[in-house]
């Protein structure tokens, strides 16, 4: 298991475990997710207004929607007991994405 700040995995705060749990099962999906951690939450930046966080609990992201009701932004909210199954639902959002924010130009010719 790699390490996002140096520390050995048993000396990991939760966040980050859990984290690194779902950019394993992101990756074994073909996304590649950066991780980012501090102050007892960890970030998976996916893609342009897809970035996944939590706090060891629960992995969050914005679902790309604003409720009628209120015009606040709704999420997706998901326990950190099954990452696979949540990196399905964030590769479904990530494909979505993809769709309507392809890369820049100048970054796909950069990638091919």
């Amino acid at each position: 298991m790699s390490t996002l700040d140096g520390r050995g995995p048993a000396q990991r705060c939760p966040a980050a475990l859990a984290a690194e749990r779902l950019r394993i099962g992101l990756e074994h999906c073909g996304i590649s997710a950066d991780v980012h951690q501090g102050h007892g939450v960890s970030l998976l930046s996916v893609w342009t207004n897809l970035v996944v966080w939590t706090d060891g609990l629960a992995y969050r992201w914005w679902a790309g929607k604003i409720s009628a009701k209120t015009g606040r932004r709704l999420y997706r909210v998901y326990g950190v007991d099954n990452p696979i199954t949540v990196a399905h639902c964030v590769a479904q959002q990530y494909a979505e994405l993809r769709k309507v924010s392809p890369w820049p130009r100048g970054i796909a010719e950069r990638m091919s």
